[in-house]
This record gives structure tokens, sequence and C-alpha cells, in this order.
């Protein structure tokens, strides 16, 4: 660990990234605890957060990983491949089921995508100079959109759109701004982008539609989709993204939003001002969220402007509280496990999507139907864990509980031997 570094921001983004694991890896979608499930459409679950807070912790995180504001061409490639490079492991999870070798099939199958993965991984994650990274990464970019539209049917409805690839461009368009403008610009900015998307969702209808509607499939948003991004959306709808186009604006505010709260906390003001002044900037944030909440519904699948303001301040307002707690109070106990989650974040992001994508795909009979298939995922969950609860529910979160403490052990030897993997 470096000394510039913010503990409280690690351990924030270790406790939310821990989290979206534990929601990621359920034993069964079936029997999951509401608050780990995102709200069905408007509204907001704790499970809705987490997407929010990783956006606003990179906007904070730009300003210590950029101290001094020197703009140059090799500032900008490293800002624009960094960028890039979460683009494409992003992408990269959606296209893992889709990869075709050879005519192989069942494990072999398996054993090829995972070698591939490992070679993108390192060709993305890999510590080489500026100028093989920006190769590399422009490089797997083309071929990901070569095999996208040249209409090789496996291809054909790969998802572009995602979690990742949102991350990235906030991050490209949030360092920009950070390097060349300043922040009162900045915050005018993300006032814009807010009321702009207000504007935008709730004047002009979609075409077809003779008014103006925030409904699944029938809003702005999803038209914007469905015509830009055909054939290469969200698979459950085929007819909107989660992490469309549209809604990508106002996620941009988002880390705006960060990054004027990671400046307050790089400025000299003491330690205790800081801390009240993200505290009550907080507060403020999270109840301009709900009133604005009552004619623009928060909504995380459309990322209303609402959504921005009230889940940027519960954000501001968590991290005002473990900074006071950590940074200033020295109080560390018990934060070790979060803090070697919040060091090595993009690991975990990369792998645990590719791991249990990879066990859905080994299969092979039931030993108790043996006329049916299970897959590896689901046996480990019905032989392993289900058996010992009553409560289905119970047994779902054991087993994604068992999936976090499997990684904590890969995190605590990466953390101990100092090894961080980085875009």
């Amino acid at each position: 660990m470096t000394k510039d570094r913010l503990i409280s921001l690690d351990i924030f983004r270790g406790l939310t990234i821990l989290l979206m694991t534990i929601v990621n890896n359920p034993g069964s979608w079936a029997t999951v605890y509401p608050p780990l499930l995102h709200s069905e459409w408007h509204g907001c679950t704790p499970t809705d957060l987490v997407f929010p807070f990783f956006i606003f912790i990179m906007g904070v995180a730009i300003s210590f990983a950029m101290p001094t504001k020197a703009y140059d061409n090799t500032t900008f490639n490293k800002i624009f491949t960094r960028s890039l490079r979460m683009v494409c492991l992003g992408i990269f999870f959606n296209f893992f089921g889709k990869i075709q070798l050879f005519g192989l099939e069942g494990i072999p199958l398996v054993f090829g995508r995972l070698v591939i993965t490992a070679i993108v991984g390192y060709a993305l994650m890999g510590n080489f100079n500026a100028k093989i990274k920006t190769y590399l990464a422009v490089s797997i970019f083309f071929i990901y959109l070569i095999l996208s539209y040249i209409g090789i049917e496996e291809y054909k409805i790969v998802r572009l759109p995602g979690v990742l690839q949102r991350i990235g461009i906030v991050y490209f368009i949030a360092s920009l701004l950070y390097l060349k403008t300043t922040q009162r610009t900045q915050l005018l900015i993300a006032i814009g982008l807010l009321l702009g998307y207000w504007a935008v969702m709730t004047l002009v209808p979609a075409l077809g539609f003779e008014i103006t509607n925030l409904e699944k499939g029938t809003n702005l948003a999803a038209w914007v989709d469905s015509i830009l991004l055909k054939g290469h959306m969200w698979e459950t709808t085929n007819t909107w993204d989660p992490e469309g186009i549209l809604s990508t604006i106002p996620s941009i505010a988002t880390g705006i939003i960060g990054l004027l709260i990671g400046q307050l906390l790089n400025n000299s003001v003491l330690k205790t001002e800081k801390a009240k002044k993200m505290f009550i900037i907080g507060i403020i944030l999270i109840v301009l969220g709900q009133i604005w909440n009552l004619v623009f519904p928060i909504n995380k699948a459309l990322w209303t402007s609402s959504f921005v303001l009230y889940t940027a301040g519960l954000a501001t307002l968590t991290l005002s509280i473990l900074y006071y707690c950590i940074d200033i109070a020295n109080y560390k106990k018990g934060t070790k496990l979060f803090l070697i989650w919040g060091v090595n974040p993009m690991i975990v992001f990369f792998l645990s999507e590719i791991i249990p994508q990879a066990m859905v795909m080994i299969s092979f009979p039931n030993p108790k139907t043996p006329t049916e298939n299970i897959n590896l995922l689901d046996y480990l969950y019905v032989a392993g864990v289900k058996p010992f609860f009553n409560n289905e529910m119970n047994a779902s979160l054991v087993f994604a509980l068992l999936y976090v403490g499997l990684w904590s052990i890969m995190l605590a030897y990466f953390y101990k031997k100092k090894m961080y993997f980085k875009v």
C-alpha cells in the first residue's frame, strides 16, 4: 500500500464489490431474499446501489490517481487505453459463452474458452509498455466489432453494453473533465446532464408513441437502444438494455459527483471539516433525489436523474462515515477483509463473471435422476449446500457467501504477495 492511498475509499470499494459478488452468485435465483435482487422497475434496493457506488468511487479515485493536472498526449493516451481496456474486458463477458472452437463441445470447448480467457485477460491486464497496451486494446475492440457485425451466426446477438463498458466510458469522460475543467464547470456539466436527461426522457416521446412514458421497452431510452444496438442488447428483453446508450449520459453525472468529492478530499481543509462537508452534501443529495423522485421516479435501469442524486448521496454519506472512522479516528478493526477486496477489484470483476459461466457449461447426468442432466454449478448447490437448510433462501445465500469465502482466500494471497491486477 502506498502512503497516498485513501484507506476508507479502498474499504468502501471492497464493501461494494463484495456485495456485488454476493448478489450475482446465489445458489438459486428462484430463492433470493428481496434486498439481494434489483427492484422490479421503479424504486431502489441495496442491490441497486452497487453499480452507482462503483462509478462514484471511481470518480473519487481519479483525483488521487492524478494529483497534478498535467495534461499532454501521454496522459490522454493513458486515460484512453485504460478506458478501452475496461470496455474490452466487459464485452468479453458477453462473448465468453458464445465462443466456438473447431467444432469442440462439452469440457474440451469449456477448456478452450478458458484458454482464450487467460489470453484476453493477460492482454488487457498485463503490465506492458504504453504502446503495446494501446495496440492490444484497440485490436481486441475491433475484433469484437468485426465478430459482432460480420454475420457469424454465433455472434449476431452478442450483447455489447455492460457494467464495465459503462464504467470505462464514464472514467474516460470524468478524467478529461478533471484535467481540463474547473470544479465549477464540472458541477455545471453534471447539473446540465441531469436536467437535460430529465427533459429528454419526459418531453420527447419514442417514435410510434404519442406521449412520453417511463415504462419498460416503450420509453425513449429503449427506443434509442432498439435502433443503435439492434441485436446486441440484453438478451432477457432484446428490446432495451439496462446499460444502454441514452441512460449512460446521466451516469456520467454520477462519476462527476464522485470526482468533486475526491477533489474535496484532496484539498487542504482539516480532515474533520471534510468529513462534515461530505456528510452534509450526502444528506442534501438524498433529499433532492427523493424530491425529484416525485416527478422522475428513482429507477436504476433508466438511471434517472433522481436515481443519480439519491445513490450519489448515499455513497457520499457512506464515504463520510468511513472516512471519519478510518482516516480520522484511525479505527480499522475488522476492516482487513474489505481492504483486500478493495485493492484488487478488477480481477474479481473479470473472473467472478467467467467462473460461474464456465461451471454452467459443464453438465453431466444428475445422480438423483440419471435421465436428466445437471450443470456443475447447480450440482454444487443442490448436493453440497441445499440439503443442510430447511429455508431455501438461507441455502441460496450461504452458497453465495461460500463463493465469497473462496474469493477472500485468493484475494488475501494476492494482497500478501502484493499482486495487484489493474487495467
